[in-house]
């Protein structure tokens, strides 16, 4: 019998497609339930044309952005949904705009991220910033870092560059995604002593899908399945 308890959520994706795809499975697969009606109800809104959120906010230039967000949240409050996700850090700048949208909550995946991080992982003290330069640079984790007084460290200049690079040249563009890239970014973070690495891109969730990387990262991704699965009612599982 179907858990009528249970809330709809509605998910904003195509930021990128690949990493929204990987966001429903996660949430399927993460579900406790012992047939298909005991899964979520899910409304997913896959608007892939988008413009890149990273290129929006070093131009300054965010109005077409807002509208299309503004039409696809009000969308998804129409088909009643309860909650709604964003996998896509680098939106979450926009989130204030976001939220005065609609009347419905809009998980905010960088809080939720830092406070899990910090209740969850022992005598956190320093988290590396894993993220695309629009994240980086608007200081969106580092703000919520500091809110848990927790240093944020970014990566230096060359590395960002990997970071950019692992994430829109390889992953983004479908193209098989260079270790070494990961593996110099992750070395810069254990020199200068990060407790934790926060895998803040979604295109990074998808690199770690399919590559091994360090217990000291956290996915970002991981924290807004387990969170959009609790707020709509449901059990995580590990």
């Amino acid at each position: 019998m179907q858990n009528t308890s249970k809330k709809k959520l509605g998910i904003i994706g195509g930021l990128g497609p690949a990493a929204s795809v990987f966001f429903y499975n996660r949430i399927t697969e993460h579900t406790v339930a012992s047939c298909d009606q005991e899964h979520l109800d899910i409304i997913l809104l896959s608007h892939a044309t988008l413009p890149d959120r990273t290129a929006v906010i070093e131009s300054g230039e965010d109005e077409e952005l807002i509208r299309l967000l503004d039409e696809d949240l009000k969308t998804l409050e129409s088909l009643g949904v309860s909650n709604i996700a964003i996998p896509c850090n680098t939106s979450h700048y926009f989130y204030d705009q976001m939220q005065s949208c609609v009347s419905i909550p809009i998980i905010h995946m960088i809080h939720e991220s830092v406070r899990y991080a910090s209740e969850n992982r022992p005598n956190v003290k320093k988290i590396g910033i894993m993220a695309t330069d629009g994240t980086v640079e608007t200081g969106l984790y580092h703000k919520e870092c500091e809110a848990f007084g927790i240093i944020p460290y970014s990566p230096s200049e060359e590395r960002q560059k990997d970071v950019m690079s692992l994430i829109y040249d390889d992953i983004k563009s479908g193209k098989e995604a260079d270790v070494s890239k990961f593996e110099r970014v992750m070395e810069e973070f254990v020199a200068n002593e990060c407790d934790v690495v926060l895998l803040a891109c979604t295109e990074l969730s998808v690199y770690a899908e399919t590559h091994t990387v360090p217990s000291i990262c956290l996915d970002a991704m991981d924290v807004l399945v387990r969170i959009s699965i609790e707020r709509s009612g449901a059990q995580y599982k590990d």
